[in-house]
């Protein structure tokens, strides 16, 4: 049994001590620092780019990026407390659904406008408005087949990378000069940044509270997910579709933040996860900073990328214009 373990385990060992080194050095600079240690990760880990394809580094960089950033998403359902979701309240939460259905329809709409075709507008709206890479991998899923439907996708995937790399970076810094406090920006990092893993690092450069918001916030988006492709696969009735699911880092989410508001759970053994999260997150993204490409981002068609680009730039002032008028 040890031995079919160890074989099944070996292929992912160079990658995953590689992001956890990162993941140490960056903890140990950001305690010495006082810097944020996701973004500590971040840069670190894009200095190690050239092991991305390596052999012996690349599966398990990619098991860390993916496998165990979802882990580590789903684990934080435990530090989610009914207070959090009440400071946030229930009008935002709605707002939430409102700003994922106008950036849908603000990507169908300059699709138009830039002559491209309407699936490739749903595609980009929908990895905007819910959780980038992962949903414009979703929705492509349901989109009726083409022969340039794989070079979209790699188009949008880039592009939404490279925007939710820059917006870890510089939204927290934004938002702190706009002296919103920690709710409101947990808030707008949750509803803005396309990636899971980017909420997660942006949120927790500010703070713990914000990190906690930002990640719930990002999981009502990525709850979206399946009615955003239940939209498309209607816009396209006659396309070839796979079934419909929830992601499974979402169920555990949702699961485990039902059981820590039980009072089931002793506090000795959330904080245990909480520190097993926290850690499974700041590998993740050393591991997203290994596959990070900054040469890639020129790839981008000029067309597509305004349209993403002006997606991203719409949600955000969608969001920056309900938190300053209408408030949290």
């Amino acid at each position: 049994m040890l031995s079919k373990i160890r074989d099944h385990g070996q292929p992912y060992f160079g990658g995953i001590m590689l992001a956890v080194v990162i993941a140490a050095a960056a903890t140990f600079l950001s305690e010495h620092y006082g810097a944020p240690v996701m973004l500590f990760a971040l840069l670190i880990g894009m200095a190690f780019h050239f092991l991305s394809q390596d052999t012996a580094c690349k599966p398990g960089i990619e098991f860390s990026a993916k496998t165990l950033l979802r882990f580590g998403v789903g684990l934080l359902g435990l530090r989610l407390s009914v207070g959090d979701v009440e400071s946030i309240g229930l009008i935002p939460v709605v707002a939430i659904i409102g700003f994922v259905l106008a950036t849908l329809a603000c990507g169908a709409f300059l699709s138009r406008l830039l002559g491209r075709r309407m699936a490739f507008g749903l595609l980009a709206g929908g990895s905007v408005a819910i959780c980038g890479a992962s949903a414009a991998l979703a929705i492509t899923s349901v989109l009726p087949p083409r022969p340039d439907r794989e070079q979209d996708t790699l188009f949008v995937v880039i592009a939404v990378t490279a925007l939710s790399t820059v917006a870890m970076v510089i939204y927290p810094v934004m938002f702190q000069a706009m002296g919103l406090g920690d709710v409101e920006s947990g808030f707008l990092i949750g509803a803005t940044i396309h990636d899971v893993a980017q909420v997660v690092g942006a949120g927790y450069s500010i703070s713990e509270e914000a990190g906690v918001i930002a990640t719930f916030v990002k999981m009502l988006r990525v709850a979206l997910l399946p009615v955003v492709m239940l939209v498309v696969m209607f816009s396209f009735r006659g396309a070839q579709t796979q079934k419909v699911t929830l992601p499974w880092f979402l169920v555990v989410f949702v699961v485990l933040a039902i059981v820590a508001n039980t009072g089931m759970l002793p506090q000795a053994v959330i904080d245990l996860v909480a520190e097993l999260s926290r850690w499974c997150l700041v590998i993740a993204i050393a591991a997203l900073g290994v596959k990070t490409n900054l040469a890639k981002f020129r790839e981008v068609r000029p067309s597509y990328g305004a349209i993403l680009i002006a997606e991203t730039v719409f949600l955000l002032m969608i969001a920056l214009a309900f938190v300053i008028f209408v408030g949290i």
